[in-house]
């Protein structure tokens, strides 16, 4: 089957949709991808990418089409605006010109923004094949939780705009079965919708059986109880209740907070770790490959997962939950709704509610007192859970059962 997946992120950017891409294409799969230049989340082009360099290059023995855009900048508004249009007008007009390969079906990764479905329904009109719309962030909800904006105005235009993509699109997957009220009201029908949580990738199982490992470690990380967060540092990850909780525990030096990611906010973390007095405690290691990930993780006594209080953000399950539970390492959370709800439903970690600063750091207090195999039963269950929910595999298999049946129906039936 030829499929055209259509992506706001891909290689070199971490995303999972890389690792779809990779093991669509070793099920037999033809696959193309259309994106843009990377620039996330620095803000900037990738060292050796530019406007009309590197317009079209491999990965895994996958075709990437690149498209040019403005860079996100410093993630401020209007960037971002620009960012969005400017990639949404260039892959419209110029995809229909440069993809000539033969399509059956159009896969859209949606992560924000929702436009990415606007040159994925001209190549569905040209090449006759239907979309396959993956829901990672809900539109215009995640707009308006994760910026300044809050006109009702702007609400309107971007849920029009966001009605209009979906009427297009043959099935719609949502990551959270909790999305599903969202695209209901945006007047899609039950019998579009499936459900396709994410996975973590293989990478977190090959770890377990390669002994052997190109990370050194220079003495990144401090002796210690371990709280490790991995991700953006942006305004959603709710960095001031992170930083409220450290301070807390600021007196226990051997309690260390150890982040692993970059972001448009971590200018503004770096000066409250001074002004609080964190540096002891507060460790920003900045971005590292993917595949190092799960060395990091070993290193870790309890993995941390938060988000702002926002309703839109109830409904999701961050994506590095289900690397979390892979890794068997105890998970400690500070969000409301369906992330918490599968920490605890999994009995592998402890709960806080979003921007519950003072609950969080209680939690982290009552793992720094357990004792390790306490700890240990934690990760097993959370593994187990995994296991039995998120295993790439068995997601794959319905994926591609969607694929080839167009018989299929409703929720519960991918």
């Amino acid at each position: 089957m030829n499929i055209l997946i259509v992506t706001n992120h891909f290689w070199p950017e971490n995303f999972r949709i890389n690792d779809l891409a990779a093991s669509l294409k070793k099920r037999g799969h033809n696959i193309t991808v259309l994106t843009n230049i990377p620039n996330y989340p620095q803000g900037k082009f990738y060292k050796g990418y530019g406007f009309f360099t590197k317009s079209t290059e491999y990965y895994e023995n996958i075709k990437i089409y690149r498209f040019p855009l403005i860079p996100r900048g410093k993630g401020k508004n209007i960037n971002l605006i620009l960012n969005y249009i400017s990639f949404a007008f260039f892959a419209t007009l110029l995809a229909p010109f440069r993809i000539k390969e033969k399509i059956d079906i159009i896969f859209v990764y949606e992560t924000s923004p929702v436009t990415i479905g606007i040159p994925a329904i001209i190549m569905k009109k040209i090449k006759k094949a239907p979309i396959y719309f993956w829901v990672q962030d809900l539109w215009p909800e995640s707009v308006f939780a994760a910026s300044t904006v809050k006109s009702g105005f702007v609400y309107q235009i971007l849920n029009k705009i966001t009605q209009s993509i979906y009427s297009y699109c043959d099935k719609i997957l949502v990551q959270s079965k909790a999305f599903i009220p969202s695209i209901q009201e945006k007047n899609v029908s039950y019998e579009k919708i499936f459900y396709l949580p994410n996975w973590a990738e293989d990478l977190f199982e090959l770890e377990t059986k390669n002994k052997t490992s190109i990370f050194k470690e220079k003495n990144l990380i401090p002796k210690g109880f371990i709280v490790m967060f991995a991700g953006n540092i942006g305004e959603s990850q709710n960095f001031p209740e992170i930083i409220n909780a450290a301070e807390i525990l600021k007196k226990n030096k051997d309690i260390h907070w150890v982040i692993l990611g970059d972001g448009r906010k971590r200018s503004w973390v770096e000066e409250e770790i001074k002004k609080r007095n964190l540096e002891d405690n507060f460790h920003l290691l900045g971005r590292y490959p993917l595949e190092l990930m799960p060395k990091f993780f070993k290193k870790a006594d309890a993995l941390l997962v938060a988000l702002k209080k926002e309703y839109i953000f109830s409904l999701t399950i961050p994506g590095k939950i289900q690397s979390y539970l892979k890794s068997g390492i105890p998970i400690v959370t500070m969000l409301d709704g369906e992330g918490s709800r599968i920490i605890k439903e999994a009995n592998a970690g402890l709960t806080a509610k979003a921007s519950d600063s003072k609950k969080l750091s209680n939690n982290i207090i009552k793992l720094y007192n357990m004792n390790s195999k306490e700890r240990k039963e934690m990760g097993k269950n959370g593994k187990i859970y995994y296991n039995n929910n998120f295993e790439k595999e068995n997601l794959l298999n319905k994926l591609n059962n969607l694929f080839l049946s167009k018989s299929l129906t409703g929720i519960e039936s991918i």
